[in-house]
């Protein structure tokens, strides 16, 4: 059974943070609030962990996942990033956009997606995200909670968190309360592959994007 942190949240308590980040070197993996909706994850660097989740949400290793950096800076680590592309991400970060980026050998082939060398990354905008990242020195694997059954279907979509704990308690080994309810709305995803960059998916940060920024989409 997973082991419940309940975290402030706008100031998560530091000693919490050190246990879950401790946790997750060592193969753990978590179902934690987003800026978007609560997403399972793991430190990007333990293989093991990012298999698990793998299984969990039934995703072939043909499957790319998107996973959280802290900053911009800390992207051009694990991604190539053009100045067009630049000027696009310093508006948006941080915020509810995941980003197609051409993945550095930084990246684990088990995250990135095969064909395309592509990866997906965000900056969230959200306390408890940014002290574990800031905590764990890595990245973290971000894939929504929405579980698929065996029909294809996802009966977790836009349940209560109380319902979702209960059905991933004993699927995951962390679980992140932050007494709030969690988001149902996505990331919008940006190809920053294309020139200009395209819109691959319309979700949370959409209405403010199309404001500024000329997009294919």
């Amino acid at each position: 059974m997973a082991i419940l942190y309940d975290l402030h949240p706008k100031n998560p308590q530091n000693h919490r943070i050190d246990e879950i980040c401790s946790a997750l070197r060592q193969g753990a993996i978590m179902l934690y609030p987003t800026d978007t909706v609560y997403a399972i994850g793991c430190d990007l660097n333990s293989k093991s962990a990012v298999q698990r989740v793998r299984q969990l949400k039934q995703l072939s290793n043909d499957k790319p996942l998107t996973f959280l950096c802290s900053s911009l800076s800390n992207i051009a680590k694990y991604a190539g990033v053009e100045d067009e592309a630049y000027r696009v991400m310093k508006r948006l970060i941080p915020g509810p956009y995941t980003f197609l980026l051409p993945a550095t050998k930084a990246v684990p082939k088990l995250v990135m997606s095969p064909k395309r060398k592509s990866t997906g990354i965000r900056v969230p905008d959200h306390p408890i995200c940014q002290a574990i990242l800031q905590g764990l020195e890595n990245p973290i694997v971000s894939t929504s909670a929405h579980l698929p059954d065996e029909d294809g279907e996802f009966p977790t979509l836009g349940l209560e968190k109380v319902k979702l704990f209960d059905i991933l308690e004993n699927q995951v080994d962390i679980i992140i309360d932050n007494s709030l309810e969690p988001g149902f709305e996505v990331s919008t995803i940006l190809d920053m592959t294309s020139d200009p960059p395209s819109i691959i998916r319309q979700g949370l940060g959409w209405e403010e994007l199309q404001n500024w920024v000329k997009l294919q989409v």
